[in-house]
C-alpha cells in the first residue's frame, strides 16, 4: 500500500487559550464551578501546556457554552460531513485522483453519531460513485487512524480494491462538557476540531514522494479501558481522562514498538522520522522519556499541538502532513496513535 496523498481541514475560527479563559469566565456554567475546578481551568488554558491556539466549529466562543444534547448534536452533523469533505478533496486534488476512481471509503469518527454514518454524507458531496464500499468506523477515539489505515491495507491487498480513501474528523467542540471533575475540565481546554484524509493506493505516484506502507501492530488492553473514554451523561458525551493516561501510553507505545520492529527486523536506530499522535504535553514527555527522544525528534507532533491542541483521530495526518511538507529525511518512518479501548498502534512506513 501507498500513501499518495494526504490533505486535512480545520475550521476557519482560530482561538487562542487566553481567549478562551476570557470566555469561559463570563459563561452561565463557570460560576457553578467549585472553586478547585476554575482554578484548574484557569492553570489549563493559561499554564504552558504546548498548546497556544486551537480551531473550532464556532461562530463564536459563546457558542461553545451551550451544552443542550441537540445543540451539540447539531454542531456534529453540521460540521463533520464539511470537514471531512474538505480534507477528502485536497487529498483527491494532490493525488490527482477523480472521485468516480475511488473503489472504498473508510471514516473513523468519535465525536458524534449519525444513521446513516458519514460515509453517505461526504460520499454525496464528493461525487463518489454509486458502488464505492463504505465503511464506518466509531468508538475507537484519538487511536483511530491507524486502525483505519489497517482497513484500507486489506482491502488493497485483497486484490478488488484500486484506490482507496481514508478520513478520520472530529468536532471535539461537540462533546465539550463543564462539570467539578478534572478530567472533563482538562478536556475542554485541550481538545479541538479538524479533519485528516489520505488517498491509498496499490501502486505509488510518479513525481511525489514515496511513501509506502510497510507493517504495523496494535494492543489492545481492555483491563484499562476506563481511564481514557467517553461516556454518556444526560444525552451527552462527556469525555473520561485520568492522570495515569501519559504513562499508560508510555507502556504499550514501547510494546508496540517492539513488537512491529522485531517483525519487520529493523533497529531502533534507523528510524529517521517520528510521527506520533500527541494526546498533550505529558504525553509526549513520557513517550520522549520512554524512546530517549530529542526534542527535535518530537517537533512535527510539538508543531501540530500548539496550533491545533489535541484533534484526536486526524492528529496523525495533520502530522505526516507537516513532516512530509517539510522536508523530513527519509528512511523508515514511526506512526503511532493511541485511544480508547484501552489500544495503542504502530506502523512503520518506508518513505523516500
Amino acid at each position: 500500500m501507498f500513501i499518495t496523498a494526504l490533505g486535512t481541514a480545520t475550521p476557519p475560527q482560530r482561538y487562542t487559550q487566553v481567549q478562551c479563559w476570557d470566555a469561559v469566565q463570563t459563561a452561565a456554567q463557570f460560576s457553578k464551578l467549585d472553586l478547585r475546578a476554575r482554578a484548574i481551568l484557569k492553570k489549563v488554558l493559561l499554564g504552558n501546556n504546548g498548546i497556544v491556539s486551537r480551531h473550532l466549529a464556532l461562530d463564536s466562543l459563546a457558542e461553545a457554552f451551550d451544552l443542550s444534547p441537540d445543540a451539540l448534536h447539531a454542531r456534529f452533523s453540521r460540521h463533520a460531513p464539511a470537514l471531512a469533505t474538505q480534507a477528502a478533496e485536497r487529498a483527491l486534488a494532490k493525488a490527482g485522483v477523480k472521485p468516480d476512481e475511488i473503489d472504498a471509503i473508510i471514516i473513523s469518527t468519535c465525536t458524534g453519531y449519525l444513521c446513516p454514518g458519514l460515509t453517505s454524507y461526504v460520499s454525496e458531496r464528493l461525487g463518489l460513485r454509486e458502488g464505492v464500499l463504505p465503511l464506518d468506523l466509531v468508538g475507537q477515539g484519538c487511536g483511530a487512524a491507524l486502525p483505519n489505515l489497517r482497513t484500507a491495507e486489506a482491502l488493497l491487498k485483497s486484490g478488488g480494491y484500486e484506490q482507496v480513501l481514508s478520513i478520520c474528523v472530529e468536532v471535539c467542540s461537540a462533546a465539550f462538557y463543564l462539570d467539578n471533575d478534572p478530567g472533563v475540565l482538562i478536556s475542554a481546554c485541550l481538545f479541538g476540531d479538524a479533519a485528516g484524509a489520505a488517498v491509498l493506493s496499490a501502486r505509488p505516484t510518479i513525481g511525489q514522494r514515496r511513501v509506502a506502507w510497510r507493517t504495523a501492530g496494535s494492543i489492545l488492553h481492555p483491563a484499562a479501558r476506563d481511564l481514557l473514554r467517553f461516556e454518556q451523561k444526560n444525552g451527552m458525551l462527556r469525555n473520561i481522562l485520568t492522570p495515569e493516561v501519559p504513562g499508560l501510553v508510555a507502556e504499550h507505545a514501547g510494546r508496540v514498538f517492539q513488537q512491529v520492529t522485531a517483525m519487520a527486523d529493523l533497529p531502533r536506530e534507523r528510524i529517521t522520522t517520528w510521527i506520533w499522535h500527541a494526546g498533550g504535553r505529558d504525553v509526549l514527555g513520557a513517550l520522549r522519556d520512554q524512546f530517549a527522544l530529542t526534542e527535535e525528534d518530537l517537533r512535527w507532533s510539538t508543531a501540530v499541538l500548539r496550533d491545533l491542541g489535541n484533534v484526536s483521530s486526524p492528529f496523525l495526518y495533520h502530522v505526516l502532513e507537516l513532516a512530509l511538507q517539510s522536508g523530513a529525511p527519509g528512511g523508515p518512518w514511526w506512526l503511532c496513535s493511541f485511544g480508547a479501548g484501552f489500544s495503542c498502534h504502530g506502523a512503520l512506513l518506508d518513505v523516500e
